[in-house]
């Protein structure tokens, strides 16, 4: 039956149809799962983690220990959600965790017995012993019993989204501080963003009996949120909670929207990005529990919780309620309720005297505490410390508020302990740009909070240059809050951290054994690991802490807190960016054309490129790459390689520029000739390979590897702005700019000449190799050509802006029918630079020099380089270094193997015998046999040994004999042309 109380703020006539384990239920629009629990009657709701302990509903906000539901079915499945913070839809699915069996009758509830066995530190206790036990009997038995939710297994279909955000003032909370900020920065012009983690923005005025102007709090909430939407520089975030503060002023919020009310594009979540220039924290305060014996049972609840059950939600969470504080705040659940006649049996107040007034009727107990409590899946009796009994069915227990302050701690700021509120308030070292008020700030009463806040949001904008006037602020009612603070009482198993069952005895067991530490008893006990984060147990457990050692707390110290101050869905932190999204995918100009081609495509970092194209009746792709390779070696083939970088250099010092980022010369590189080069990093290793190309006189291309066209372009960027930022040169990345192939073979020049406009020249005289040139093809276009081989083959590259990728790839096509053009891929591309020899991606893996690759003799002698002074010590200038080799198998049916291991004929396998390894490896259609290119210690004098190439890995062991890397071509005389 759903009864609700008078006043509330669900909308009644709204009904709406849910689950629980099965069990249908009803609740109305405006209800939490956990209130609408509680109106249907469900109490018990879940199961400890450690003790399988039945669990009810203990709060009502994002800090809930015990309520963890699993929501919905199927592929949409969502484990360990909070019931507190989860608005009730029709048709909404949840279902409790971490029980086997039914809820009520769970098998690992058998644990419980067992608790004198697993206190603190248990596991590694125990499980020590035999070492072979853990992998395959302990570990198994320990993750099927323990965890909490279950994800399911399949594709997560709900759409997440990311945004980013600027403003003046963000303003952390929406509760009464946070609308007055918003009221008068908004109303001074500000752009402001206000975000708070409800679906209703008030606070505890949603929660309260109290009164601002006269009017019910959440009345005037109402109409200061009615009043901010008709501001067009405010944005108000609800359901939007900000779990991380960044350097310069950047926020990270999570955003949920829900399937019922998604963003315009769809999606249900979001994960902002908020650069904010100055910050209020309005973020309230914590409620902490008192620590007694089974103070853990479902019924046990926070009394301000338990009258925002009342006055929110309309919900009786008992029928006969007792309470049981420290301070005066708690007295204000007992008047509430009273005033809503739900039945008061008691107010039990641990300190001797106070000066609130109870309602009429109501028994007040002072300098009494909770000793313990009966009843297993739901509360029924409590008992005092002197023994008397009374029969309830709801204790509201308030032991102090805790200040939110832990997003005032994520620049490692730490918070300092404050006797009089006995809690902790935001230290001095706030992160850049943020202000508190209000709760947050330890202060309680509502009306010194508006004041601090109207103060905070005038001294914020005025460091932004934006005058604002002093708000008129509302009358309040205000109510005292003073607190004798009570940590723990009685004698017996009572609970800090109700969500990984840890109580004040594995505190003391900590302390005892050496755990002092505040992060090592954390760790040690799992106190504040939850997903609650110790959001109501870690001042209670450092209080237990300092009175085991006899320090204060302030001398116990705290943990640091860090982000995410609540728990955000790994799937919202990935955000769209996931499947075929998980990375941007750069399609070249002439994607389109490779794909009527037949083109069969590869991730090459961001790219997709051919890897091959498979003709009708071939069913290997070595099949289709052989073919490939023949057809360029006897006439002519074309390759996109538009994905290589290309760095537009441009001055009068680029000569100058190019001489200190490469090893080798480019000072006196001829206007319209290209050279190769190669760059090193600080400490002499290759960096990358690529060529250079003078255009004109003052006009440079760099053509870079495609793996490091953005690592090469940061490099350089770093070296013009920090170390020679006197040098006239002005770079350009234009890699999207320009469609280029490759085009390859005896026949590429008649192919080329065919569509070259007159009066340009392509024979070997008029653009000999490594020449370079600007001119036009096919009737005006312009183009780029340039005269460099990576085959061994007579070979161009040739480059159109980008937009004509696509055409040129169709053209060369169709003029080249006559020469039999074949389009290749990457493999076939690999195929023949490695039968050539020229070192690439397996060769250039960050841990080879110049002397490494045979190339020692390219670098400068005279010229200083990046590189050079740490290439030139002694250890990595040794004969015995590796070098760069060809291998060959000795037996031509043999396959090589990448990773393989060469080592001596007559040697163990073993590290110390170790001679090198070998690096790119093909089957050669040329040659008709296995090649590798290969590091091998010594090797430029080991041409002709025979070795072994072993790989323990897959099996073989192949006797290899050791030849020029130059498979093809050795002289050069074809690419020459």
């Amino acid at each position: 039956m759903n009864v609700r109380l008078p006043g509330a703020l669900v909308d009644t006539a709204q009904p709406l149809n849910f689950t629980f384990n099965g069990k249908k239920m009803s609740g109305f629009a405006g209800d939490t799962l956990a209130s609408a629990l509680l109106a249907n009657g469900q109490k018990l709701v879940g199961r400890s983690f450690k003790y399988h302990r039945p669990r009810g509903i203990f709060s009502a906000g994002s800090e809930e220990p015990n309520a963890l539901m699993t929501l919905h079915d199927g592929a949409a499945t969502t484990p360990n959600t909070r019931a507190t913070v989860v608005p009730l839809i029709e048709g909404l699915q949840a279902r409790s965790q971490n029980h086997q069996g039914s809820l009520e009758r769970d098998l690992l509830a058998v644990n419980d017995l067992m608790a004198p066995f697993f206190g603190a530190g248990f596991y590694y206790k125990t499980f020590m012993w035999p070492a072979a036990f853990w992998e395959k009997l302990y570990e198994p038995i320990i993750r099927k019993a323990a965890g909490l939710g279950a994800l399911s297994d399949r594709d997560d279909p709900e759409h997440y989204g990311k945004a980013h955000a600027h403003c003046d003032l963000l303003i952390i909370g929406g509760g009464a501080v946070g609308l007055i900020t918003a009221l008068v920065a908004g109303r001074a012009g500000a752009k402001v963003i206000l975000a708070d983690e409800d679906v209703r923005l008030g606070g505890r005025l949603l929660a309260e009996q109290s009164t601002l102007d006269d009017m019910k709090g959440s009345a005037w909430a109402g109409q200061a949120l009615a009043e901010l939407a008709t501001l067009p520089n405010v944005r108000v975030l609800s359901r939007c909670t900000v779990w991380g503060t960044y350097d310069h002023g950047i926020y990270a919020a999570h955003q949920y929207t829900g399937y019922d009310h998604p963003t315009n594009d769809g999606a249900q979540s979001l994960l902002w990005r908020i650069y904010a220039r100055q910050t209020l924290l309005a973020s309230g305060a914590t409620e902490r529990p008192i620590a007694f014996p089974n103070n853990d049972r479902p019924g046990i609840m926070l009394a301000g919780s338990v009258r925002a059950y009342a006055n929110r939600w309309g919900v009786a969470p008992g029928q006969r309620v007792t309470l049981f504080t420290n301070n005066d705040d708690g007295w204000r659940t007992a008047i509430d309720l009273t005033n809503l006649d739900i039945e008061v049996t008691a107010i039990i107040d641990s300190r001797v005297q106070c000066d609130m007034t109870a309602p009429e009727g109501v028994e007040v107990l002072m300098g009494r505490t909770v000793a313990n409590t009966r009843g297993r899946h739901a509360l029924r009796e409590i008992r005092l410390d002197n023994g008397r009994k009374i029969e309830t069915d709801c204790l509201a227990v308030s032991g102090g508020w805790n200040p939110n302050v832990h997003l005032t701690c994520h620049h490692r700021g730490r918070p300092h302990w404050s006797d009089e509120l006995a809690a902790f308030l935001p230290g001095t070292e706030l992160p850049p740009g943020m202000s508190v008020a209000g709760a947050a700030a330890g202060q309680f009463q509502i009306g010194a909070a508006l004041q601090q806040a109207a103060t905070e949001c005038l001294g914020a904008l005025q460091k932004l240059d934006i005058s604002a006037t002093a708000p008129a602020l509302p009358k309040t009612s205000e109510a005292s809050y003073n607190i004798h603070p009570l940590w723990q009482t009685g004698k017996g198993r009572a609970w800090v951290d109700l969500q990984n069952d840890v109580c004040a005895k594995d505190i003391q067991l900590a302390h005892q054994e050496g755990f002092r530490s505040v992060e090592h008893l954390k760790r040690y006990t799992t106190l504040g690991m939850a997903t609650d984060q110790g959001r109501t147990s870690n001042v209670l457990g450092l209080a237990v802490m300092a009175e085991a050692s006899g320090k204060t707390i302030p001398e116990t110290g705290t943990t640091i807190f860090r982000p995410p101050y609540t728990p955000v869905p790994i799937g919202a932190l990935a955000g769209p960016e996931r499947g075929k999204e998980h990375r941007p995918t750069r399609l070249t100009p002439a994607h389109d054309w490779a794909t009527a081609q037949g083109a069969e495509f590869v991730e090459s970092g961001a790219w997709m490129r051919a890897q091959w194209f498979a003709r009708p009746g071939e069913n290997h792709w070595r099949q289709s790459v052989d073919r490939e390779v023949k057809a360029t070696r006897n006439s002519v083939g074309i390759c996109d390689v538009s994905t290589l970088g290309k760095i537009d250099l441009k001055g009068r010092d680029v000569a100058t520029f190019l001489n200190r980022v490469y090893a080798n010369k480019f000072a006196k590189l001829a206007v319209g000739k290209t050279r190769y080069g190669l760059m090193l990093r600080d400490d002499g290793v290759v960096m990358d390979d690529g060529t250079t190309a003078r255009l004109s006189e003052n006009h440079y291309v760099m053509t870079t590897t495609t793996a490091n066209a953005g690592p090469v372009y940061q490099h350089m960027e770093f070296c013009l702005q920090c170390l020679w930022p006197e040098l006239d040169v002005h770079m350009n990345s234009t890699t999207d700019a320009w469609a280029q192939f490759a085009v390859a073979g005896p026949k590429s020049r008649a192919l080329l000449a065919k569509i070259v406009d007159s009066p340009f020249d392509v024979s070997n005289e008029g653009f000999s190799f490594m020449a370079c040139g600007a001119l036009t093809i096919c009737n005006g276009t312009p183009a780029r050509l340039f005269r460099v081989s990576f085959s061994g083959e007579l070979a161009y590259e040739l480059a159109v802006p980008a937009r004509f990728g696509n055409a040129l790839a169709e053209t060369l096509m169709t003029v080249g029918a006559e020469f039999g053009v074949t389009p290749y891929g990457t493999e076939a591309l690999n195929v023949m630079r490695i039968e050539k020899g020229h070192a690439a991606g397996a060769e250039l893996d960050g841990r080879n020099t110049a002397l490494n690759l045979k190339m020692g003799g390219m670098t400068g002698k005279e010229t200083d380089f990046i590189g050079k002074a740490m290439g030139q010590r002694p250890a990595m200038q040794g004969d015995d270094l590796p070098r760069m080799v060809g291998l060959k198998p000795l037996n031509s049916n043999d396959v090589l193997n990448a990773g393989a291991h060469l080592i001596e004929n007559d040697a163990e396998p073993t590290t110390d015998n170790d001679l090198g390894w070998l690096t790119s490896v093909a089957f050669s259609p040329t040659l008709g046999h296995s090649i590798s290119l290969a590091f091998l210690k010594n090797g430029h004098n080991r041409v002709g040994a025979q070795l072994r190439a072993w790989d323990g890995a897959r099996g073989k062991d192949i006797a290899v004999e050791v030849v020029s890397p130059h498979f093809y071509d050795p002289e050069g005389g074809l690419q020459r042309a």
